[in-house]
């Protein structure tokens, strides 16, 4: 029985991290085409928009799913944590987790500062 749960523990922290890089790879393919299309012709674009309004659309959406993948990273880490808790894992993992924790605060704290800036850009990245 101890060996069924090791195993689906194993493979659900697989699928975490799977999950964690299909999110990546989506934001970074969404982010791109976002990217690519600011430089359209202002006319064929939101003409009123400003054009910083619309690279921060793209910036805070991609920063969102960053923040959403660190979560499903973490998550991984710590299911494979729990199936072989030696000390070694144990560190490994309270490191791990001190930096994505740390990452995902800075990342919150410029989403934060942009939504300030920008509160119009908010709505639209958060649809």
């Amino acid at each position: 029985m101890e060996e069924y749960l090791k195993a689906a523990t194993l493979f659900l922290s697989s699928l975490a991290e799977a999950a964690a890089a299909v999110i990546v790879a989506i934001a970074v393919v969404e982010a791109v085409v976002g990217a690519l299309y600011l430089f359209l012709p202002a006319r064929w674009r939101n003409p009123g928009k400003h054009h910083l309004a619309e690279k921060e659309d793209v910036r805070l959406r991609l920063g969102r799913w960053l923040a959403v993948a660190l979560e499903f990273l973490l998550a991984a880490d710590i299911l494979r944590t729990a199936v072989a808790p030696s000390w070694d894992e144990i560190g490994k993992l309270a490191a791990i987790a001190a930096l994505r924790t740390l990452l995902n605060y800075f990342l919150q704290q410029e989403i934060n500062r942009a939504e300030a800036r920008h509160p119009d850009a908010v709505r639209r990245s958060s649809e």
